[in-house]
């Protein structure tokens, strides 16, 4: 350890990464992932069952890879308040406890254990439930644990009871980067001294009630229902809206010190996070802000532009969303740096974005490759002129990632990772 600074230069704690565990449409290991990453196809699937339903358009979504649950864990008193967003978190924060080797009851119980972790909203069906009184005047369907399943801090909630966590809980309800504020949130809280571990992620099931409400925007796709394949389509000149994906990811971050004296795995280090918001538009994204929210990131983690070697976008697939992100990042980096977007392959899964794709990135930084857009053939006019990763994947020796993702109501986020090199 004597060669391992233990804080920054500037005097404060370094953050890492020591546990992964993960619920998603590509697979629940990295393995499984990596995989269907370099396979170049992606998991999108038509969903039969929307085809019933009155005025939705897009057919397509992107469900989990199936998992299997220990029956005397998630037994029905552990499973009364969760619907599946919850499960979805807990069992991805159960494997990546696991991994970390921080399944200890003892240290959970600490309070030197904290949580941060969103997700768009609570089950929907739960909130159906709800519904009914508000429709019909009739509690038909409510009971006692109804609002603890409905409500969007409920993956969060369930995550310290099911593991009893007695530090801090952050709770992020922040759209498309629930996650990856709850990430950055968490390295904040361990850099502030609050807490010594933090649970980072978020998670979101597929229902056909976020696909409508795409769908209304006309954000969704549409011309691909019978070629589910074909979509998304990320900065394409064919690009015709979203798919939406469900999953949850979560991360163990730790401060360095804690780690180096119980031996930990270090997976990479956490260096910059940037966040901010729009203050203009609910739904129409500012490039001008996005790009300064990576810009943030950037300052905070004491880089350029020029060090970070591949760059994970947002990438929905949406008109509006596509250009001004591409515009931001060409703003950032202008046409030398490696991006491509994970969406491509699992679909936009929401709440769980931001930690899946920071799981996903940093794996394939370890590694020395990234994977291309899936579906991109000829980028789009109204993007800017960037180093799209296209076709196969890209060999990429780096020590320095980041990733981005954007919400409805002008949030923006930039995560910065750096390869753990034992220093």
């Amino acid at each position: 350890m004597s060669d391992i600074s233990i804080r920054t230069p500037g005097g404060r704690p370094r953050v890492v990464v020591t546990g992964f565990g993960a619920v998603s449409p590509l697979g629940n290991d990295w393995p499984s992932v990596r995989a269907k990453l370099l396979s170049c196809t992606n998991a999108v699937q038509r969903i039969e069952p929307w085809g019933a339903i009155e005025g939705l358009r897009t057919q397509v979504g992107c469900p989990a890879a199936p998992f299997e649950l220990d029956k005397t864990r998630y037994n029905r008193k552990s499973l009364r308040s969760m619907g599946r967003v919850a499960v979805l978190g807990v069992r991805a924060t159960e494997i990546a406890l696991a991994d970390a080797g921080l399944d200890d009851p003892e240290f959970l119980a600490s309070g030197e254990a904290g949580i941060a972790y969103g997700s768009c909203s609570g089950t929907p069906g739960a909130i159906a439930d709800i519904a009914e009184l508000v429709l019909h005047g009739t509690t038909r369907g409510m009971n006692a644990n109804t609002y603890i399943r409905m409500m969007a801090h409920t993956a969060a909630v369930n995550i310290g009871i099911f593991f009893g966590i007695k530090g801090r809980i952050i709770t992020t309800s922040s759209a498309c980067t629930s996650s990856s504020q709850a990430i950055g949130y968490a390295y904040e809280s361990i850099l502030l001294n609050r807490a010594r571990v933090m649970i980072a992620g978020g998670s979101e099931e597929l229902d056909a009630s976020d696909a409508a409400i795409f769908d209304t925007l006309f954000a969704t796709s549409t011309e691909f229902n019978d070629a589910p394949g074909l979509t998304p389509r990320p900065f394409d000149a064919r690009r015709d809206g979203l798919v939406i994906g469900e999953g949850g990811c979560t991360l163990v971050l730790e401060e360095l010190g804690h780690a180096l004296v119980r031996g930990a795995r270090i997976y990479a280090e956490v260096l910059g996070f940037g966040t901010n918001s729009d203050g203009a538009h609910i739904t129409s994204p500012q490039s001008a802000q996005m790009a300064r929210a990576m810009a943030m990131a950037l300052d905070d983690a004491g880089l350029r532009p020029g060090d970070i070697g591949y760059v994970n976008a947002h990438g929905t697939a949406t008109d509006r969303g596509d250009a001004a992100e591409s515009l931001a990042t060409h703003e950032v980096f202008g046409e030398k740096t490696p991006v491509s977007t994970l969406k491509s392959y699992m679909g936009h899964t929401l709440g769980a974005c931001g930690s899946l794709e920071a799981w996903m990135t940093i794996e394939m930084m370890k590694e020395g490759w990234f994977a291309p857009n899936v579906n991109l053939e000829t980028p789009a006019d109204d993007c800017a002129r960037l180093d799209y990763i296209m076709g196969e994947p890209r060999r990429v020796t780096t020590d320095f990632v980041m990733t981005n993702n954007f919400a409805f109501g002008g949030i923006n986020t930039s995560l910065i990772f750096g390869r753990w090199r034992g220093r």
